[in-house]
């Protein structure tokens, strides 16, 4: 799948059927990670901004890994997003919404894939606009049965599901018309990045193409 330089939210979320989510400590861990899951099939990559280095990550990735499509997650503010566009970041994934925040977005060409938890935060992600959303924190918020709640009124609506979401409840999300893609952490585990264990994390991510819509 070719990606164009200005990506969409839907493009995001259409590249494969997770998008990992990696909290990085370490600027030396961001290039050979990002490899291992390039290598496993999975390129669009979230390096949420809860680290001191994790500015410092995405701009390593954007650098050296051209094959990979890095985006910051966390974001919360016009400064972060900002930051996220300077350091190289493609696409912006927040916990929640704000009109300001999406407007920041757009002023600096990320799309952006906001969190929300309920329908009137639904409702006003629609209203700027905004049709892919991250439902978060999915399990945690209500998991499969609201999303089916959600198809009525918000049949407009695609989402990729985040927090709680495993690769054993995966196919559950996966499987509802509404859902395009999940985010999870599982393909990072905390455990593999620290050993520099590269082979088990692209092994993780080509378990995930399993997960077919």
């Amino acid at each position: 799948m070719n990606i164009e330089k200005k990506l969409t939210a839907l493009q995001v979320m259409q590249d494969a059927p997770v998008i990992p989510v990696i909290v990085l400590n370490d600027v030396a861990h961001a290039v050979p990670l990002a490899r291992a899951l390039v290598a496993g099939g999975i390129r669009m990559l979230e390096v949420t901004l809860r680290t001191e280095q994790a500015l410092a990550c995405i701009e390593a990735i954007a650098r050296a890994v051209p094959d990979a499509v890095v985006g910051a997650g966390t974001v919360r503010s016009r400064s972060d997003a900002q930051a996220a566009a300077m350091a190289g970041a493609r696409f912006a994934v927040s916990p929640g919404y704000t009109a300001a925040l999406g407007l920041a977005c757009r002023d600096v060409g990320l799309p952006l894939l906001p969190g929300v938890a309920t329908g009137s935060e639904i409702m006003l992600a629609q209203e700027d606009g905004l049709t892919e959303l991250k439902f978060f924190p999915a399990m945690q918020a209500g998991g499969t049965a609201l999303l089916k709640a959600w198809s009525g009124p918000f049949f407009d609506v695609r989402f990729c599901p985040t927090g709680g979401v495993t690769l054993q409840n995966a196919p559950e999300f996966l499987a509802l018309p509404n859902v395009v893609c999940v985010g999870g952490s599982w393909l990072v585990s905390p455990d593999a990045l620290a050993q520099g264990d590269w082979a088990r994390i692209t092994a993780l991510a080509r378990a995930t193409l399993a997960l077919k819509k």
